[in-house]
């Protein structure tokens, strides 16, 4: 509080004697109001955001966002949404339901991710967990669409396979860098629904761009990939700390009754860690003892194959744990109940006898419009809806999910054109209504996610919660599939299709059964112990290099600790 002397009332104002001035600590806080909402505050606001969790985090950091979530997943992804869909129907002329499982196949690399954040973990390349898979998504990624270009209509399965590997290319950079943004949301709490905004803006943004030329490039062009070039880049400005060399250098170390011989010789022995040392936390270090002159050095290795027993030992108890496998439940039967109708709407919407007959430039503006709509809802779950509890947030968020679901119900009986509404307007009322409620519903489960990673393997479990989340999605485009093709919908007759999004909303509805497997607990609360994987452990996944110290040993005490050795095996 203000000292008494400054709530003193100012004199009042000479060209308006009739309004009562405001204390002076009050009349600061309206000038600072007034600031803020002046256009050119509110035009700064970003900026200003962007260089706060620039200044707290590392630039670098925030470009492999802008890259992997604005480039490769938002407009990379938005030109290969469109390109997909009308490259089935317009050049491979397969049935919407065939189209669903084929769309299906695509999570295949999504729900590989807990592998890729395996890798990325534990099998460095030259010292670096992350800059080198940058580069091998870019080149992935790229080669598979200038297949896809270049080679126009080939074989479902060569088609399929070149599709899969776009989609494994940008799967591989989403784990790759959801891995950086889990550590940093571990390390910094406080900035864990931040940086989810930034992820959801820069997807939003990059889509509204890819969305607003894709339609206009499919027609002249025809169905052609972009290939996520960028992200080769991305591998080699990133900022990463390089893990010590602990193949190739020589440590000296000290405590060596912390040490026992293997595989002894004359010369050289094997040697591996008794107890845990407080400057050896890894339990999985292989050392080589070698002597020469005065000193006894050792040669220390990291044993990857140990390293990931820990790892999926990690995951394994963390799994297990109630607050975290009760919400991965629900984030699961969350998408997976939410089944798929979009390409029977997708072919309904482009057919001119049945349907409103949308052109390929007008299905681009839909999406587009919808990506600007996405970046509303980000801007208002960063304004209003961060420090909700979770459980109330997606309580509501699936409840209105589910009646905005309604709307494409509405549009498909036409009850719209009864109601005078231009089926145009209509569509892309729906859509920016759709995208809203889903961009909110996502962004909490995806902060939720972050909360249930333990330091050490937040890279690998981060990304078998996405695994999670891909499987939901996965079941969601086969339950579709099925329900379409039980529907006889096909790319003529759209006859039950009413029914197929009747059932979709009605499991969207029955998901609000199942909200009491979130937890309660506010965004920024600690949900698992931060010390679950060293508790009753010595080992440490994230201890990337030794304080290794030098110790006397004369040639003659090496021998004798040799020959003791060789004496006690014998």
């Amino acid at each position: 509080m203000d000292p008494p002397e400054t709530q003193e009332l100012v004199g009042k104002s000479p060209t308006d004697s009739s309004k009562q001035a405001l204390p002076v600590s009050e009349q600061d806080q309206a000038h600072q109001t007034r600031a803020r909402s002046s256009p050119l505050s509110i035009f700064m606001e970003p900026f200003q955001w962007l260089q706060m969790l620039s200044s707290q985090l590392n630039p670098t950091f925030i470009f492999g966002v802008l890259v992997v979530y604005g480039l490769s997943q938002g407009f990379s992804g938005s030109f290969f949404k469109v390109v997909t869909d009308f490259y089935w129907k317009d050049v491979q002329k397969v049935q919407p339901s065939a189209v669903q499982l084929y769309i299906g196949l695509y999570y295949i690399p999504w729900v590989m991710k807990p592998i890729w954040g395996l890798f990325t973990d534990v099998f460095p390349v030259r010292g670096y967990k992350r800059r080198p898979y940058f580069v091998v998504a870019g080149v992935l990624g790229g080669v598979s669409a200038l297949m896809v270009a270049s080679l126009g209509k080939v074989p479902i399965a060569v088609a399929l396979s070149c599709l899969i590997g776009i989609t494994a290319g940008v799967a591989i950079a989403d784990v790759t860098i959801d891995a950086c943004i889990a550590k940093n949301s571990i390390e910094i709490r406080a900035l864990a629904p931040d940086m989810q905004s930034l992820c959801g803006f820069c997807s939003s943004l990059g889509a509204l761009i890819g969305y607003s030329s894709s339609g206009f490039f499919v027609h002249h062009l025809g169905p052609q990939a972009v290939p996520p070039a960028l992200l080769i880049v991305l591998g080699f400005v990133i900022y990463e700390e390089r893990s010590a060399a602990l193949q190739s250098e020589k440590k000296r170390v000290t405590n060596p009754p912390y040490f026992h011989f293997l595989n002894c010789s004359s010369s050289s022995a094997i040697i591996e860690s008794e107890q845990p040392s407080p400057s050896l936390k890894n339990d999985s270090i292989r050392t080589w003892l070698s002597y020469a002159g005065d000193n006894l050095t050792v040669c220390v290795s990291w044993n990857a194959v140990e390293d990931l027993q820990i790892a999926l030992r990690g995951m394994s108890k963390t799994i297990k744990l109630p607050q975290v496998w009760k919400p991965s439940l629900y984030m699961y039967l969350s998408l997976a109940l939410s089944i798929s109708t979009h390409e029977g709407q997708f072919y309904w919407y482009t057919d001119p006898k049945a349907g409103p007959a949308f052109s390929q430039e007008f299905v681009g503006i839909i999406y587009a419009i919808g990506a600007l709509a996405s970046i509303v809802g980000v801007l208002i779950y960063q304004k209003t809806l961060k420090d909700y509890p979770f459980r109330s947030l997606l309580l509501y968020a699936q409840l209105l999910y589910g009646i905005s679901g309604m709307l494409d119900l509405i549009f498909f009986l036409r009850w719209n054109l009864v109601l005078g509404i231009p089926d145009y307007f209509f569509v892309i009322m729906e859509e920016c209504v759709s995208r809203i409620i889903s961009r909110i519903r996502w962004i909490p489960m995806i902060v939720l996610s972050t909360r249930l990673c333990p330091l050490g393997i937040e890279g690998t479990f981060f990304a078998l919660l996405m695994c999670i989340d891909s499987l939901g999605s996965l079941s969601s485009k086969w339950g579709g599939g099925v329900v379409l093709h039980l529907l006889h919908v096909t790319r003529n007759d759209f006859t039950n299709l009413w029914l197929a999004i009747l059932i979709r909303n009605g499991l969207r509805f029955a998901t609000l059964g199942l909200i009491f497997l979130v937890p309660n607990g506010d965004q920024e609360d600690d949900l698992i112990p931060p010390d679950i994987l060293t508790a009753n452990s010595g080992a440490s996944l994230d201890d990337d290099g030794l304080e290794l110290a030098p110790f006397q040993e004369t040639n003659e005490e090496a021998q004798l600790l040799i020959d003791e050795e060789n004496s006690l095996k014998t």
